[in-house]
């Protein structure tokens, strides 16, 4: 690989994976110090801390790059996520250099919190580790403190620490970053006894401080779409296990496995790891066969009790759903509001995830279950 080329994207990556035909794309294996050899370039030569990758997650290969990469331009994306033209296909190298013109990075699209990145970060992870980020970049970075306090509790982040942009704004972004990270690894406790996905808060937090960064500096940011290549292996597993259960009939022993599943990994339901929206529809069948059971003492897996129907049948209602909601339902919409399977209840569920008000999704309910009514 040649290192001096004027623009490479690194593909960061722990696991062997259908690497991109276009060369543009250079995998770059994160945490190879003490991994197996997978046969990519590792973040483990030079001036690395591959060895750090149980906190630091794809920051290893940031560091890597920001340390030993001669590039005119960089960028990063992962071996399953790459940022989408506006076409929605992965952008080439002009595509790339003509946007680099005019913006100073080019990165993800801001995800947008249901409440502030502090109270989402300290429900999922470790909180003191995220104030004491906070108290080293007042420390270090007056100005810059301010602007954390701002966003933190604000409801924006980046996600996935993918970016590209001029070799010069990576550097001044990863010495920076870097700077604020080692003093806060001197200060916290990372041998809390958590697992490894917790453990990577790092990698976590710095999600958040690329869009501090960015902000802080007034640098123009190119937001794009991030596409997705095939599903993350924990996700598809949760999957096979809901079909399990699903299949035994098991309400309660599908609710306690995802609840279980979900505090181990938090992020199983966001879209970067829930690419199909399935586990999204498995939290609702599950919701809506629970209050049936409460209510009623019967629910409906005993009537269907097949992964790819339940998916199907519940995707399909809340179609209906989302098309009442915006009056343009179908003849078809209304066929299919008297499929058997689905009980007022399972409506009810459905409405109430819906957007809109609390006395929109009242008429909006009333209406449904009033057209279920009619022969």
């Amino acid at each position: 690989m040649n290192q001096t080329t004027d623009l490479c994207i690194y593909t960061l990556t722990h696991k062997k994976f259908d690497v991109p035909p276009d060369p543009l794309y250079q995998p770059l294996h994160v945490g190879r110090a003490g991994a197996k050899d997978l046969g990519y370039m590792g973040d483990h030569t030079g001036d690395h801390i591959s060895h750090l990758n149980c906190y630091y997650s794809e920051l290893t290969g940031l560091y890597w790059i920001w340390k030993n990469a001669k590039n005119t331009y960089v960028g990063t994306c992962h071996y399953r996520r790459y940022l989408l033209n506006r076409q929605e296909k992965i952008f080439n190298k002009n595509e790339y250099l003509e946007l680099l013109k005019t913006y100073d990075i080019i990165t993800t699209k801001q995800v947008i919190l249901n409440h502030s990145y502090k109270d989402a970060f300290s429900a999922n992870h470790n909180g003191l580790a995220l104030e004491m980020t906070g108290k080293v970049i007042a420390e270090l970075y007056p100005k810059d403190g301010v602007v954390f306090e701002e966003l933190v509790n604000q409801n924006r982040t980046y996600f996935g620490n993918i970016l590209v942009a001029k070799k010069e704004i990576f550097d001044a972004y990863c010495a920076w970053l870097f700077s604020v990270f080692f003093q806060v690894q001197k200060r916290i406790n990372l041998e809390t006894g958590e697992d490894a996905y917790h453990k990577r808060v790092f990698g976590f937090i710095s999600e958040f401080l690329l869009l501090v960064f960015v902000r802080a500096r007034g640098l123009l940011a190119y937001e794009c779409k991030v596409g997705m290549l095939g599903e993350k292996a924990e996700t598809a597993e949760i999957k096979k296990g809901l079909a399990g259960y699903f299949l035994a009939r098991d309400v309660e022993g599908a609710k306690a496995y995802f609840l279980a599943r979900k505090k181990e990994r938090p992020d199983v339901t966001m879209e970067a790891s829930d690419v199909t929206g399935e586990l999204h529809l498995c939290m609702q069948i599950i919701a809506a066969a629970g209050l049936e059971l409460q209510r009623t003492g019967e629910h409906l897996l005993q009537k269907e009790n097949r992964y790819d129907a339940l998916i199907s049948l519940f995707a399909r209602q809340n179609s209906v759903v989302s098309a009442w909601c915006a009056g343009n339902q179908t003849k078809e919409d209304l066929d299919f509001l008297q499929n058997k399977i689905l009980s007022d209840i399972t409506w009810e569920v459905a409405v109430a995830i819906a957007p809109g008000t609390a006395k929109q999704k009242e008429r909006w309910l009333h209406e449904l279950l009033q057209c279920r009514k009619k022969p």
